[in-house]
């Protein structure tokens, strides 16, 4: 009969076994949300020309290499199961992705169509909609550049719905880490987490050659990913249509993968046995870090800009 006294209070763990479960369920739980912010900015926008398509194919190859890796490997089914989970999930995005940009120039396409047929009207017909009062005319150029003029400055509307969208991204990212830290307390406790021995973390058994490759691709990949959304930010000077919680998810879940390998373990072999890994995760911060900036300098919207009518 089991020991419930001793399942209820969870096996014996040192401060940085401890540290290393907790970063490693934190991460866990970043990774499993870490779509749903940009489907559901993509959802909200009708669009996804926000997003590079470059940036999540990618990314998805980077996933397919990982999930090989994994297999060949033998690595334990949660590994395992969290590849063909990214695999899924970005196959979701990038089909969302393609439907709304089919959809969009379908839509291009049909209005271009309707311009170049009123094109073709009778010129008595298009002046008809400009006859009126002397003056009018001029009046609807002045308002219309008014309204431009206001669109171009900025709102104090703005700031309010700036504070706003900051106040639920923090809200969503505690509480990921509150799911993060109660799951892995919970499989602390009743036994089904355990810390995983510091030596012979193979078995014994030396990962194979094939897997390794496979895990220094995909790291490759994480790597070159987000090198060409930040290449089409820069040049849109926008980053209109990408959701900022979705690279926070991929800041917090990177940041926290790599510290729980190195608060598992520092040993010489370990680290060269999870170092593909370390650098697919640790070396995209970087990048994720200057797609905070272009979101701080550019903002959500792209600069806007008057040009005085003559």
């Amino acid at each position: 009969m089991p020991d419930f006294a001793v399942l209820a209070q969870g096996p014996a763990l040192t401060t940085y076994e401890a540290l290393s479960g907790v970063f490693g369920s934190i991460s866990l739980a970043a990774w499993i949300f870490l779509l749903v912010p940009q489907l559901v900015e993509n959802y909200k926008q009708g669009s996804a020309d926000g997003i590079s398509l470059a940036f999540l194919t990618v990314w998805f190859i980077g996933d397919i290499t990982n999930l090989a890796g994994a297999l060949w490997a033998g690595l334990v089914p949660t590994v395992t199961a969290l590849a063909v989970y990214f695999c899924f999930a970005d196959l979701i995005l990038i089909s969302q992705c393609v439907y709304y940009n089919v959809k969009n120039a379908r839509g291009a396409r049909k209005a271009s169509t309707h311009s170049q047929d009123s094109a073709h009207e009778p010129l008595l017909g298009r002046q008809d909609s400009n006859l009126g009062l002397p003056g009018s005319h001029r009046r609807r150029s002045s308002a219309a550049s008014g309204r431009r003029r206001a669109s171009s400055l900025p709102s104090i509307a703005d700031y309010p719905e700036t504070s706003d969208v900051w106040w639920k991204n923090s809200l969503s990212l505690a509480g990921v880490v509150g799911v993060g830290v109660a799951g892995w307390a919970i499989a602390w406790r009743t036994g089904v987490w355990v810390p995983t021995p510091t030596k012979d973390d193979n078995g014994g058994v030396e990962t194979a050659l094939g897997a390794t490759v496979l895990g220094y691709a995909s790291a490759l990949c994480y790597l070159g990913a987000r090198i060409p959304q930040i290449i089409k930010n820069q040049k849109d000077r926008s980053c209109e249509g990408l959701s900022l919680l979705f690279f926070i998810l991929s800041l917090l879940g990177n940041a926290t993968y790599g510290a729980g390998i190195l608060f598992h373990s520092t040993e010489r072999a370990y680290f060269l046995t999870n170092l593909p890994w370390l650098i697919g995760s640790l070396g995209t911060i970087v990048e994720d870090v200057t797609i905070f900036i272009q979101f701080r300098v550019f903002g959500s919207g792209g600069a806007r800009t008057y040009v005085p009518e003559s």
